[in-house]
């Protein structure tokens, strides 16, 4: 049991990085961004194509990351830009599209063929107790928590994080202090894209890397920030932990066949018992 625990702990702190880029998206553009999951796979599948023709591991891991960050603010300046006064309906309708887009450009680009990424270190395994963890997961956790404390820096310390922030909470207030809303959006979109370009590498050497590999961390993002409350960023990370380890000791009780059942199980009672989510607060936007 408690390795189960473990590896959900690792495998949830990774939907709390996808839910944090779906907090910090919407809470900026009040946007629910459903290419989420698919820059996980931009991420992934650019470092596992450069370690391919012989580019270092790290590098190829920053290379991936940042992929994921243009494509982010390639879908703010393509699409949702021009359609930033629209109802939000339509700007969702665009994400769900280019989630699709994304998905079928990787298939041609990569392959139907899952691959592997290396992992980020060979040291043998810690034993915790009956748990083993594995390097991988140290990895995780240690990016994680630093990532964390960068985000805290960057919303609580910083002038881009203060503008940030001014965005989310109002925007005519904020252009009336000189601070343009919709380049905030872009750096929003820039922001929550890596943080899942970061989750895709950060998982490939657990789980193979394929076209499709998006789909399954986009939702479980999702629903790990509604679960903490799509508002909170704390929340997200908080809700993508309970997320992954109710996901890994209900696979472990019953079958790994009930993984998505459970999650999307726990989202519906989340909905019906406290809509605004564990954590969650409603957030003004004007």
């Amino acid at each position: 049991m408690l390795q189960l625990v473990v590896s959900g702990i690792a495998n949830g702190a990774l939907y709390g990085l996808v839910a944090v880029g779906f907090v910090v998206i919407y809470n900026v553009t009040g946007i629910i961004n459903f290419a989420q999951g698919e820059f996980t796979t931009v991420g992934a599948v650019t470092a596992v194509s450069l370690v391919g023709i012989g580019v270092p591991l790290p590098l190829a891991v920053l290379c991936g990351v940042g992929a994921s960050g243009l494509a982010g603010l390639i879908l703010w300046y393509a699409a949702l830009r021009g359609a930033h006064r629209q109802p939000l309906v339509v700007q969702l309708i665009i994400t769900i599209g280019a989630s699709v887009c994304l998905r079928g450009l990787a298939l041609l680009i990569f392959g139907s063929t899952p691959k592997p990424l290396p992992p980020f270190s060979q040291n043998g395994t810690i034993s915790l107790g009956a748990a083993t963890i594995t390097p991988q997961q140290l990895w995780i956790f240690a990016i994680v928590a630093v990532l964390m404390g960068v985000l805290f820096i960057l919303f609580e310390r910083t002038r881009i994080g203060g503008a940030l922030l001014a965005s989310s909470i109002n925007r005519d207030a904020a252009r009336l202090m000189g601070i343009d809303p919709l380049r905030m959006s872009a750096i929003a979109f820039f922001l929550g894209a890596a943080l899942a370009g970061v989750a895709g590498t950060t998982i490939a050497p657990i789980a193979l890397v394929s076209f499709d590999m998006g789909g399954s961390l986009g939702l479980k993002g999702f629903v790990a920030a509604t679960l903490g409350g799509i508002g909170s960023v704390p929340g997200a990370v908080v809700g993508g932990i309970l997320i992954g380890v109710i996901e890994s000791v209900g696979a472990g009780i019953f079958s790994s066949g009930w993984r998505d059942a459970i999650v999307f199980g726990v989202l519906i009672v989340v909905l019906f018992v406290r809509p605004e989510g564990l954590f969650g607060r409603s957030v003004a936007r004007v």
